[in-house]
């Protein structure tokens, strides 16, 4: 059975750091981009970044350029998201998710229907 366990999710400050992890099981995910998708209470799950299998290419929303960083680490089959500079606006859910096998080391999606596997999420929270 396939399952992507997030963790590292919790309650901070403005300002402060977390770092989500999404550990993957059953399978191996090493041909398969990943990527980070959040959703806030009364919204839509909103992309937020995602890595090509390789590791070689990156991709992420405008809303967290420059303070969150994806990474993955194959060997571990797990994927992280290194969150710094937290806002309010960053309340969320965060959920990861991989896509199905591709040959190009290079693809990354944004694209929610692009995404075949799901985890079950970790509440991030950012108090004012």
């Amino acid at each position: 059975q396939v399952q992507l366990v997030e963790s590292g999710g919790g309650l901070v400050q403005a300002g402060d750091s977390l770092r989500l992890s999404c550990a993957a099981s059953g399978r191996t995910f090493s041909r398969n981009a990943m990527g980070w998708f959040r959703q806030a209470p009364g919204k839509e799950r909103e992309f937020v970044a995602a890595i090509s299998w390789s590791g070689g290419r990156t991709n992420y929303a405008d809303s967290v350029k420059g303070r969150f960083t994806i990474s993955r680490d194959n060997a571990k089959n797990t994927v992280y998201l290194q969150m710094n500079s937290l806002k309010p606006e960053d309340t969320a859910v965060y959920y990861c998710a991989a896509t199905g096998s591709v040959r190009n080391n290079m693809y990354v999606s944004a694209r929610r229907d692009e995404y075949q596997y799901w985890g079950q999420g970790t509440q991030v929270t950012v108090s004012s």
